[in-house]
């Protein structure tokens, strides 16, 4: 492992936070002088921000931890064009008033983690439609436009891939990468912003921003991104079966959030914490070096800490108590996830395949028949023996609910009204 000089790199290199970076030593002379000030974009594709965004969140947190500088860049500009970076096909292209209700509801998950304000370090929050937006057309050409290559645009990744599988790319989305590189450009005349952050598919079009500085003649900017996010089994990070792990508490609970994290797989325990957590690396060695069963106590501690940070001690600590009143005592806890499901339709009964696909616990009918077979459907904590089982009026229990269940960590309450 590499010594560097500044705090900040030495902690995301404790961290496992570094994937590639366009110059260490250039950089890390910048952050040791507290001079990094640095951003992350994030298009506004979704009322909420999701776990993959939560990464290079905390690649922030840290920065100002150290020190130094972040700016969280809000992309109404960009989302009107749609990132292309690992799509087969083209985004759907999204109104003003969509993007605008998108930003609104995205702006405050900023604050659980970042500090804003007039201090020399507090974080700051730009939106690159103030500058894509007014752009000329003829003017962006000329002084924008001449500096990139398209040969060289077209074995990016984001371009090359789409081109390889002979899906189709539109001329809007073939600008992303300009866009992009242009917000840094901005950022570095605006904010004195010299690094870009963000994922490993993101490389290019950071480096493209890096180059493009250059030839604008901004002081040199820097690159600096995070692995891929994987599961020790290879799978991508951050998909349920009821999609993506989203941020906002109004589309994925603190409850879901924390038994997100307490289902982490054994060997994926200590990155996560490093990752997802602020607590101290001493600290996350020790739960680490749990074995056997004990390492489940080190797994309720992650899901405690990662949930605390996005949501708050009170939501982290009661969804942490619903578990335990759920799992250790069989109870009915009232703070599990509930989905309203009209009366009328338990009474007339209710297949119990498509309630368990609504209640989000599976994916699909399919799904819920092969987890028959294996015993991992549960109703009201008796397993489900028949696929055509139709739940009825006398399931309802003396909580007025139906408790379905995936596995032993997994439920949902039912409850018709």
């Amino acid at each position: 492992m590499t010594a560097f000089k500044s705090d900040f790199l030495n902690i995301l290199q404790d961290r496992g936070f570094i994937h590639q970076c366009s110059d260490f030593d250039g950089l890390d002379a910048l952050a040791a002088k507290g001079q990094a000030i640095a951003y992350v974009g994030y298009d506004c594709t979704a009322p909420s921000l999701h776990i993959g965004n939560y990464l290079s969140m905390m690649m922030l947190h840290w920065l100002q931890e150290s020190g130094n500088q972040p700016i969280t860049l809000m992309g109404g500009g960009t989302t009107m064009v749609g990132d292309p970076s690992g799509k087969d096909e083209t985004r759907a292209l999204r109104s003003v008033a969509e993007i605008e209700a998108n930003k609104a509801s995205i702006r405050g998950v900023f604050a659980k983690v970042l500090r804003y304000g007039s201090g020399p370090n507090d974080a700051i929050m730009l939106d690159n439609a103030e500058w894509l937006t007014k752009l000329n057309w003829i003017e962006m050409l000329r002084d924008i436009g001449r500096h990139f290559s398209v040969n060289r645009m077209l074995t990016m990744d984001s371009v090359r891939l789409r081109l390889e599988r002979e899906q189709e790319m539109s001329f809007i989305e073939f600008n992303y990468m300009v866009c992009q590189a242009y917000d840094f450009v901005e950022l570095s005349r605006r904010a004195g912003c010299r690094l870009q952050m963000g994922g490993s598919d993101q490389w290019g079009n950071i480096v493209n921003g890096v180059d493009l500085g250059r030839r604008m003649s901004t002081p040199q900017l820097f690159a600096l991104t995070t692995p891929l996010l994987t599961t020790a089994s290879g799978d991508k990070m951050g998909k349920t079966a009821k999609g993506a792990v989203w941020l906002n508490a109004d589309q994925f609970s603190p409850y879901d959030f924390w038994q997100y994290w307490r289902n982490t797989e054994d060997a994926d325990v200590v990155k996560f914490l490093k990752l997802f957590t602020t607590l101290p690396i001493s600290e996350i060695a020790k739960l680490g070096a749990l074995k056997g069963g004990e390492i489940n106590e080190a797994k309720k501690v992650l899901a405690t800490e990662a949930t605390a940070l996005l949501h708050g001690r009170d939501a982290a600590n009661m969804a942490s108590e619903t578990a335990r009143q759920t799992f250790e005592e069989g109870a009915i806890a009232e703070n599990l996830p509930t989905v309203g499901i009209p009366r009328g339709e338990i009474e007339a009964g209710a297949g119990v395949l498509a309630l368990f696909v609504r209640a989000g616990l599976v994916a699909s009918n399919g799904e819920a028949r092969r987890q028959i077979k294996g015993g991992g459907l549960r109703v009201n904590d008796v397993a489900v023996t028949d696929e055509k089982m139709m739940l009825k009026a006398s399931d309802i229990t003396r909580e007025g609910v139906i408790k379905l269940s995936l596995g032993k960590k997994r439920h949902v309450l039912l409850k018709p009204a």
